[in-house]
């Protein structure tokens, strides 16, 4: 292994090319801004979807089991490191599953709005997710969004980070293929969606003025919005809905978990190509 095949080997857990690796579990505790605009990816399926957007990726750590994967796919100027798995752990604070770490850039991602096309007759999907603040959920609604042809997401201003590592791994890296934006003013922003962008927005909830989601035709056009699993959609939001739609379940069953009920909806409502 060579600087010069780009490839180069780390062996000690002071090398500073490792600095970004560094106790990744207590900095990403803090937040997305304790990473310096960079983010996180683990495991092999994540740093190659990485890899693959242009100007994302910074560098790679790998062992050396994963180096003939992964250093192929590596563009020209992204470090490749290669270490044991132990010195990965040590430097990365935390117990590595797998031999595979990178580190990308956020502002690769980062969009002050979704480019959605403006025609009206136009097929377009957008998720709308409404201060959905769990990890796992926000992973599993990408993965989601990925799987039925969603063309952006739309986040709330205080909905989880999706380039967060732990839901960027749950999400097996679908939070860097879909497109998405955080709003910074929901209401303002629904709105517009819905006169400029000609969406119909349909709101997934339980409530007692929600109609059976097979009843809801299916738009041309349409902004599904979930929220949170305890607190639902809040009243305002609910205002701005063209429909409120609930999923039949069993008696005494009252709710689903947002990602499964998002994936229901979006099954029947999106216009995304699936084969």
């Amino acid at each position: 292994m060579s600087d010069a095949a780009g490839i180069i080997e780390i062996k000690e857990i002071g090398d500073p090319r490792l600095e970004d690796y560094r106790d990744i579990r207590d900095r990403e505790v803090k937040g997305a801004g304790a990473v310096g605009g960079l983010f996180i990816a683990e495991q092999a399926l994540v740093v190659e979807r990485m890899l693959g957007v242009p100007g994302a990726a910074k560098s790679v750590l790998v062992s050396p089991n994963w180096l003939d994967r992964i250093q192929p796919l590596a563009p020209p100027g992204v470090a490749v490191y290669v270490a044991p798995l132990a010195l990965m752990k040590q430097v990365a604070g935390f117990d590595i599953h797998r031999g595979v770490l990178g580190v990308g850039r956020r502002d690769a991602f980062q969009r002050a709005d979704l480019e959605l096309s403006r025609g009206p007759k136009t097929p377009v999907t957008v998720l709308l997710c409404e201060e959905v603040s769990n990890i796992d959920n926000i992973g599993f609604l990408f993965r989601n969004a990925a799987a039925f042809g969603v063309d952006g997401v739309l986040l709330s201003p205080r909905c989880h980070d999706p380039l967060y590592r732990k839901s960027l791994r749950v999400s097996i890296g679908h939070a860097l293929t879909v497109p998405f934006a955080r709003s910074r003013d929901w209401e303002r922003d629904l709105k517009r969606l819905k006169r400029d962008r000609h969406l119909t927005l349909i709101g997934a909830a339980t409530g007692g003025d929600a109609v059976d989601l097979d009843s809801v035709p299916r738009p041309l056009r349409v902004g599904l919005i979930v929220g949170q699993e305890y607190d639902g959609l809040a009243p305002a939001t609910l205002d701005l809905c063209d429909h409120v739609a609930r999923i039949p379940m069993a008696e005494g069953v009252d709710s689903l978990n947002v990602a499964v009920a998002a994936a229901v909806c979006l099954h029947r409502f999106t216009t995304g190509r699936r084969v």
